[in-house]
Order: C-alpha cells, then structure tokens, then sequence
C-alpha cells in the first residue's frame, strides 16, 4: 500500500510519524507513507503515544478505547487502527462503498 492510509471495512488504519516535544499537539503533513503528528508530551515510557491517542480520539470522534497501536508505542513510527470513526481529517478519503 503506497498511502500513508486505508480502510479495512469501517476501520482506518493509519501510519503516522510522531513529533514528540512539540509545542502544540496538531496534525501535520504527509510526509511519504506516513502522516506527520506534533504531539506536546516527551517520549517517556508511552506518554507522547498515550497522548497522540487522546488526541486523535477527539479528531476523529471516537472513544479511545477505539483506537489500538499495532505498533510503535515507543518509536516515532507508529500504526494505528481507528474503529468506526465519526469524523475524518481532511487528508483522510473517505471510506470507500462496497
């Protein structure tokens, strides 16, 4: 998959690449196959993703039990599956109908 984004039914899966230590947590650009995301939290034990994930929740209206790392919890490479989100980002297509 060359898109930093697609869809496996109603889940989104996205590759993002973290910025902890940001002065704001914000959405970035795509930077190749992953989406660029500051997050305002040093990367200590978990809490630059644990914050990532709060923060997507709010974009994407969902809980955050929603969203689960596939991996990178402690690297700026992350993959991330978003269950049934309500809202989309406008870098995000929209899901595709079957």
């Amino acid at each position: 998959m060359s898109a930093f984004c697609y869809w496996e039914d109603d889940t989104l899966v996205l590759n993002i690449l973290g910025r902890p230590r940001a002065k704001k947590t914000k959405i970035g650009k795509v930077i190749g196959k992953q989406l660029e995301i500051h997050v305002a939290e040093n990367p200590v034990r978990g809490k630059a993703t644990a914050h990532l994930v709060k923060f997507l929740a709010g974009e994407f209206d969902v809980a955050e039990s929603a969203i689960t790392v596939v991996f990178g919890v402690y690297n700026v490479n992350k993959q991330l599956r978003i269950a049934a989100p309500k809202r989309l980002l406008s870098v995000i297509p929209p899901q595709q109908s079957a």
